[in-house]
């Protein structure tokens, strides 16, 4: 029976394929969140949107955009830590830092962002001798970073506050709590794993040694202040009637921001929204929906505009700087040489 069910699987396997599994699930989930969506804003006042949008304290735009600009902060570090755990000492927190904002900014955006953002950050680190091969070995720990730290937020937040994961999978308190000592049980388990020797995963040159047990507890707290800071960004802007409490309103928006990723979809668009939406029922829809929209505008478009004009303003140094190397090489090439008892130099050689 085993046997049957194995070959059925790797027939399904090989016909099939996990791209296209993950290609229609991505879609269902899509179409579900844009028909949810649909139910939930036909009746939306538009007016009323205009008027909760418009009432929002400066303040809180303010202290809001703070908690965005700390998130971004904390990517730089993933790129930081990747660059030491894979052995690249040498290139500065500058570089991560430019390679980690963008990368992140226009992934968030673009959508597929392993691949989108891990376009730019080659972009940026080909520059410095970085191969393919080191790149995506970057991109895989900057991905331990940010599911280790959704693992420990989730398993914690859903511990101390399971009604959170029940407004999103329906499920009985004592089911999700359950779920999260899983959670945690098998965070537990991958910290000890790593920390009684040196792990490697992957082949050949694609091999990586897994941060050990010390530098995974740090990892986990580069993830968890992250999403504390992006957490909080949205808690300030839902509305403040009826409270849920930070910790509800944290777990809810990691999980729809999962959801979200999971999708594929630029920025999670329409994913994201309608977990929040249907999680977050309690609220004044128009006050919710003001909310979501000033968070799309902080965490993405801002964001978004701002590393394109980074990445515009690099391209065009490093094009001009070309034209300038190119320049002197022509300018070196057509220069009468001189013959002397030593070697033969351009005069514009400063040596």
């Amino acid at each position: 029976m085993l046997t049957r069910l194995r070959g059925t699987g790797l027939y399904f396997i090989r016909k099939v394929g996990f791209s296209r599994i993950g290609l229609v699930l991505s879609l269902i989930m899509i179409v579900v969140a844009v028909v949810v969506l649909y139910h939930i804003l036909r009746d939306i006042d538009p007016d009323e949107l205009i008027d909760a949008l418009e009432a929002t304290d400066w303040r809180t735009l303010i202290i809001a955009g703070l908690f965005v600009a700390a998130g971004y902060l904390t990517l730089t570090f993933y790129d930081l830590f990747a660059l030491r755990a894979i052995g690249r000492l040498e290139v500065p927190y500058r570089v991560a830092a430019l390679a980690g904002f963008t990368s992140y900014a226009v992934g968030h955006n673009v959508g597929a962002s392993v691949f989108s953002g891990g376009a730019v950050r080659y972009r940026i680190y080909s520059s410095w001798g970085l191969s393919v091969i080191e790149v995506t070995k970057i991109c895989f720990v900057a991905g331990l970073t940010f599911w280790l730290g959704n693992a420990t937020v989730l398993g914690l937040g859903i511990l101390d506050a399971p009604q959170a994961a029940r407004a999103l999978d329906q499920l009985p308190l004592w089911s999700n709590r359950a779920l999260a000592l899983v959670i945690l049980a098998m965070l537990g388990g991958y910290v000890a794993w790593v920390w009684v020797k040196p792990r490697v995963i992957g082949r050949d040159g694609w091999q990586v040694t897994l941060p050990g047990g010390s530098l995974t507890l740090l990892q986990i707290a580069i993830g968890i202040v992250d999403l504390g800071c992006c957490a909080a960004a949205m808690y300030m802007l839902v509305p403040d009637e009826p409270n849920l409490g930070f910790v509800t309103v944290a777990v809810i928006f990691v999980a729809a921001t999962l959801l979200g990723f999971a999708s594929h979809a630029p920025g999670g668009l329409g994913v994201f929204d309608a977990a929040m939406m249907v999680a977050l029922w309690q609220f004044d829809k128009e006050d919710l929906l003001a909310g979501l929209l000033l968070f799309r505008l902080l965490y993405y478009i801002i964001p978004f505009a701002l590393s394109l004009g980074v990445l515009g303003i690099r391209e065009a140094l490093l094009s001009r700087a070309a034209r300038r190397i190119s320049h002197r090489r022509g300018s070196h090439a057509h220069a009468p040489q001189h013959r002397t008892t030593g070697r033969v130099r351009p005069k514009s050689d400063p040596s």
